[in-house]
């Protein structure tokens, strides 16, 4: 590790709290100077440090900079989950499947602070300004017939949710299959790419991304976003350590489902979750758009649907997109 992620990690550790330069180059087995110069480099990326000749040095609780290090420091599953932050980049995904193409072992994470092309399911962009959000994508090599594939989706759901309801404070639904609602807007969207062994029918890798509003854009959404996107605080700005507290509760919460995904102990709460069951729908396919009634979520992610006609039918990811007609959500 370079001086540099070792006295950031330190401080991440101690944040708010005052540390002599000579405890700090104790701490961490290095010189006077070598801490200087690192506190020095900090600052010049924007950390908000005080400095004091007799107080010592303080990361200050405002920081807002996204970094490993103040997302390992709420993280659990540290054995598991190595972790990378970018400022900005083209897009996590992207960036995660190359790693896997190169043949990373699961659990590498990318962050970001922005995405200039941000992926959405069905070949959309997922809008991922600056400073506003969380955004994201995880390295995994499960064990699963491609058919399960879905569940990763599902469970990655159930993560998020939970996580922003427990940290937020906001009721937070899953809208099948991949996208998460605060008071009635999208805040957050699930996107999970997959390369298949055709020879062995599994996968090869999963690319899971995940892309959360946290706050209102400093310019709002764009205009053909403007009804249906939403965020977790609105237009209030997120607290200071909500990025990287929420990320590593994702983090926690999915690796627990996720090492037990066949026997989807997540789909009782990914049905309590629904804001989709029990509501009059439009299903968009290929051969156009007809009414239904959501009925069900079955134990295999499937959403049943009753038409306007009385049949009951079973929809599988990737067959379909639905709109909620009561969120007002548009294509």
């Amino acid at each position: 590790m370079a001086t540099r992620e070792k006295v950031l990690e330190y401080l991440e550790l101690h944040k708010g709290e005052r540390v002599s330069g000579e405890k700090l180059a104790e701490a961490l087995s290095l010189s006077r100077n070598a801490v200087w110069k690192a506190i020095n480099a900090l600052r010049d990326e924007g950390y908000l440090l005080e400095a004091s000749p007799k107080k010592g040095y303080c990361l200050l609780n405002e920081n807002v900079i996204l970094s490993a290090q103040s997302i390992i420091k709420h993280l659990k599953s540290k054995d598991f989950f190595r972790i990378s932050v970018y400022d900005r980049v083209a897009s996590t995904n992207t960036l995660v499947r190359q790693a896997a193409e190169s043949g990373e072992t699961e659990g590498l994470v990318i962050a970001a602070n922005e995405q200039e092309a941000g992926k959405g399911r069905l070949g959309r962009s997922f809008y991922s300004p600056s400073g506003s959000g969380i955004y994201m994508s995880i390295l995994l090599r499960p064990r699963l017939p491609a058919a399960e594939a879905l569940f990763i989706t599902t469970a990655a759901a159930v993560a998020v949710a939970s996580a922003i309801e427990e940290h937020t404070g906001e009721r937070a639904l899953i809208k099948w299959v991949n996208d998460i609602y605060c008071r009635g807007k999208k805040v957050c969207g699930i996107l999970t790419e997959a390369s298949i062994d055709f020879e062995g029918g599994g996968i090869s890798y999963a690319a899971l991304g995940i892309g959360i509003n946290l706050s209102d854009p400093q310019n709002g959404f764009p205009a053909e976003l403007s009804e249906i996107a939403g965020s977790v605080f609105g237009e209030k700005p997120s607290p200071p350590e909500t990025r990287p507290l929420l990320i590593a509760a994702i983090l926690d919460k999915f690796l627990e489902y996720y090492r037990s995904l066949p026997q989807k102990v997540f789909m009782d709460e990914y049905r309590g979750r629904s804001c989709v069951i029990g509501k009059e729908i439009t299903v968009i396919s290929s051969g156009g758009s007809e009414n239904a009634l959501a009925v069900d979520i079955d134990d295999d992610g499937a959403l049943v649907v009753k038409t306007e006609r009385g049949a009951t039918r079973r929809l599988s990811s990737g067959e379909i997109s639905i709109r909620v007609k009561n969120h007002g959500e548009k294509k």
